[in-house]
């Protein structure tokens, strides 16, 4: 007669925490929008940026931060199983994770888009909150919905279950990990950028450059809006043919 398997967690994996990236960094990127960072990143050859499938929790939302990242894995029988995995969760990487929060960290999830798996609810969204995070970005499902929303933190997620994170075919891995989330890479060391368009994860290495062309475009767009409102033509002003380029040069000189 075969023994049945004995259920088990490992312990969690864990990455590096790197330092926080600089402040004025941050701040500057704060102005910039999803959608202008990916377009400038695509730009740069960097083209798997966009987290598609979060969707912001509400209208409205920004935020801009380092990644903290957390990885939900496959479950297997002889590794996570039982009717007492909502209790063993805490000595995983769900509730480990929580110690390597540093205020303006934007967590990031792993879930594969899992609809069976809540990969957070309130109590510890409330606790990151405590923490200093400064939004969530899941690439899966949350619980608790009704109560999320009074916590006015900046969330991304594909919906709300009724199930807790390893209650069905997932279960917390490691943290602070490269992770996939929506199909994009996502490192520890990235700066994500999310709005109601989605979030974006940009290279802490491109930052610098992300900045300085976002201002750029930003100048000439608004020189566009000018123009169109004006009852200027948009195959003239959007983008900017020559002799529009030439205009907003002596606009601007």
């Amino acid at each position: 007669m075969t023994d049945s398997p004995r259920f088990t967690w490992p312990l969690p994996v864990v990455g590096e925490t790197p330092a926080l990236p600089d402040p004025q960094i941050i701040e500057a990127l704060r102005s910039v929008s999803s959608a202008t960072a990916c377009a400038q990143l695509h730009r740069l050859g960097v083209r798997r940026t966009f987290m598609q499938g979060p969707r912001a929790f509400r209208t409205g939302q920004h935020v801009v931060g380092p990644a903290l990242t957390l990885q939900f894995m496959p479950q297997r029988e002889d590794i996570a199983g039982g009717g007492e995995q909502e209790y063993v969760e805490k000595h995983t990487a769900l509730w480990k994770v929580f110690d390597a929060v540093q205020p303006g960290h934007v967590l990031v999830v792993q879930a594969f888009g899992a609809p069976g798996t809540g990969c957070l609810g309130e109590m510890l969204v409330r606790y990151f909150r405590n923490r200093g995070g400064a939004g969530i970005v899941v690439d899966g499902y949350l619980r608790d919905t009704p109560k999320l929303g009074a916590l006015d933190i900046p969330l991304w997620s594909h919906g709300g279950t009724a199930h807790y994170a390893s209650q069905d075919e997932l279960f917390p891995w490691g943290y602070q990990v490269p992770i996939a989330c929506a199909g994009v890479l996502v490192l520890p060391s990235d700066i994500v950028i999310a709005d109601d368009d989605g979030a974006v994860a940009v290279p802490i290495s491109l930052a610098e450059q992300i900045v300085e062309s976002a201002r750029a475009t930003e100048d000439w767009e608004a020189f566009s809006r000018e123009r169109i409102d004006a009852g200027g033509r948009l195959d003239r002003y959007y983008p900017l043919d020559e002799e529009a380029r030439r205009e907003f040069d002596h606009s601007r000189s």
